[in-house]
């Protein structure tokens, strides 16, 4: 079965607000972590969300090394340069800058993450 890049979106974003509520009812002295990382013996769920709920999420395999650190990087490197700081760049529309396009490619082909082997 394949399903469209909305239908996936959509499906990622669900799975991400269930975890999220699932964990603020059991841990509720700690909401401001959330949901960080879900795993499963096939692979890895990481989740890095910004001060203004911006999430930037990554599939890895569950050995991946670096993904938490590769995250923040997207998010102060890649993102808040290459977009927030770009007047082309509408908030709310999708991003079409092939500049950033090109450097988020380049920072994860350069993360630990992305040249880890599965053990």
């Amino acid at each position: 079965m394949t399903m469209s890049l909305e239908e996936e979106s959509r499906l990622l974003y669900g799975m991400l607000f269930s975890l999220k509520s699932f964990s603020n009812r059991i841990s509720p002295l700690d909401v401001q972590e959330g949901v960080q990382c879900y795993t499963t013996n096939k692979y890895k769920m990481t989740l890095f969300e910004t001060p203004t709920s911006l999430k930037f999420v990554c599939n890895t395999d569950v050995n991946a090394p670096g993904v938490n650190e590769m995250l923040q990087k997207l998010y102060t490197q890649v993102y808040v340069e290459y977009v927030i700081r770009n007047p082309e760049c509408k908030p709310a529309e999708p991003i079409t800058s092939e500049l950033f396009k090109a450097k988020l490619d380049e920072t994860v082909r350069m993360s630990p993450a992305f040249s880890s082997k599965a053990a």
